[in-house]
């Protein structure tokens, strides 16, 4: 589904990530962990070409090494980007139907998948986002993305700032969301990434130090130490 050839990322001279491979296979669930400014939410911005990039993206069988990043997303690929960024001027409603920009034909069908998917935003329809507790705002921000039907979600640090409780909601949707589309997964909490991804990489320095099968990770001494918290 998405191959990385040799993908670097500069900011001035300084190197976020450095030459690094990957493969992921359809409908499985892939895993970057790694520490804070280890090159993981660079090599999302890079595969949707929204930061300066050497190297080859080829998704699905096409080269997107150089495609702006709206046909990207038009190919099949979305981005939940850290921190959210649900639109908090607009309702739940209208930002699904932000994130159905491409695909409004298929709006009401869709909209009444994501109630169904996270039954915590039905009922909130009209509500402003920015109303909306910090689990709610990150459901409707995965939500959105999948109002495009993609072939393929990446995710960037979906737990962060929420608690245990909602972060294992978070993780369920996720790992139903497996049966139809192939998700990358990048996470600060370690422990629960690789509980549900299929296969792991770990970024240290801006390279992949360790990959594997993530039950084998989990089991990894180094990984244990310095992810694991033991």
């Amino acid at each position: 589904m998405l191959e990385l050839k040799d993908l670097t990322v500069h900011y001035g001279v300084i190197a976020a990530v450095r030459g690094i491979d990957m493969k992921i296979e359809p409908n499985t669930i892939v895993t970057l962990i790694g520490s804070n400014g280890a090159g993981k939410t660079s090599t999302l911005n890079a595969i949707v070409n929204s930061v300066k990039k050497k190297g080859t993206v080829i998704f699905d069988g096409k080269d997107i090494s150089k495609e702006p990043t709206h046909q990207i997303v038009q190919d099949g690929l979305a981005l939940v980007p850290e921190g959210r960024r649900v639109f908090i001027n607009l309702s739940v409603d209208e930002n699904l139907r932000m994130g159905a920009f491409n695909n409004d034909e298929n709006f009401e069908r869709l909209r009444a998948e994501m109630y169904r998917l996270f039954p915590r935003l039905d009922g909130k329809k009209q509500q402003l986002a920015g109303t909306l507790s910090g689990g709610e705002q990150q459901m409707l921000a995965i939500a959105r993305a999948l109002m495009s039907e993609p072939k393929m979600l990446m995710l960037d640090e979906p737990s962060l700032g929420l608690a245990p409780k909602i972060v294992g909601e978070v993780f369920e949707i996720i790992t139903e969301l497996k049966k139809s589309i192939t998700i990358l997964l990048i996470e600060q909490n370690a422990f629960a990434a690789l509980k549900i991804a299929d296969y792991g990489y770990v970024l240290e320095n801006g390279s992949i130090a360790l990959e594997g099968e993530s039950e084998n990770l989990l089991g990894n001494d180094e990984v244990r130490k310095k992810y694991l918290g033991g």
